[in-house]
């Protein structure tokens, strides 16, 4: 196992993983590899809902660190997720609206790291994150969040879409981040709400923009167009404390 990546490697390590109960953000199996031990590994990704990825030898003698990994290459999260709920019940817990932030595609984990210790210090109740396209709790993710992640919950989902069209039902609203919305000081960022974060490069996902309510865009007075995604979302979630200390 790796310490900053935490790999396993090697199919009795990696069943052994899965029925400990730990929490395997990747799988990656070798094309072709089918046999006993391998089927065993993908009921148990299967019960997980553990995104699997089927890759040539070459590639997994990329990810390997011992070279010894008998066709399977498994990469485990350093920290344990919740549900959605879970979120949902502390902010209920504290007699608040609701206020969680959901990232849409960011990969470094630098950057998630930096947004939930932000998140914590804004009084968010939770972080949403989707299973796909998106960096998981590493430990390099555990180490920038700097103690934040004791505090913060963060809960990983199939399709961001869908949460939120189910937090919709319990009377949330969603803003996302977007140098084409409305001037953030213009909206009324109070109540239950969800801000919606984007990667640096794609931004928002079409999809997810769609399910927003509303688009704020962060004044600018610079001769670059965009703010790193972690300090846009602090931008953002101050702008939400600022609206729900009045």
């Amino acid at each position: 196992m790796n310490e900053d990546n935490l790999l396993i490697e090697g199919r009795n390590a990696v069943i052994e993983a899965f029925r400990s109960g730990r929490t395997i953000d990747k799988l990656y199996i070798q094309d072709g590899c089918r046999d006993g031990p391998i089927q065993t590994i993908l009921r148990e990704a299967k019960k997980q809902d553990t995104i699997v990825t089927f890759a040539s030898k070459e590639r997994l003698e990329q990810l390997s660190l011992t070279r010894n990994h008998q066709g399977v290459v498994a990469q485990a999260s350093a920290y344990g997720y919740v549900q959605v709920e879970d979120i949902l019940a502390r902010a209920r817990d504290k007699g608040e609206p609701p206020f969680i932030l959901l990232l849409d595609g960011i990969e470094d984990p630098h950057n998630l790291g930096a947004i939930i210790r932000t998140a914590n210090l804004a009084g968010a109740h939770g972080v949403i994150i989707p299973k796909r396209r998106a960096v998981g709790l590493t430990a390099t993710v555990v180490r920038t969040s700097a103690g934040a992640l004791n505090y913060t919950p963060v809960a990983k989902v199939t399709n961001l879409k869908t949460t939120m069209e189910q937090l919709k039902k319990e009377g949330l609203w969603f803003v996302c981040g977007d140098m084409g919305g409305q001037e953030m000081y213009s909206l009324d960022l109070t109540g239950p709400i969800g801000l919606v974060v984007g990667s640096e490069g794609e931004g928002v996902s079409k999809l997810v923009k769609e399910t927003c309510d509303m688009t704020a865009a962060i004044p600018m007075k610079g001769d670059i167009d965009s703010l790193n995604a972690s300090v846009a979302a602090g931008v953002l979630a101050y702008e939400i404390v600022r609206q729900r200390m009045r």
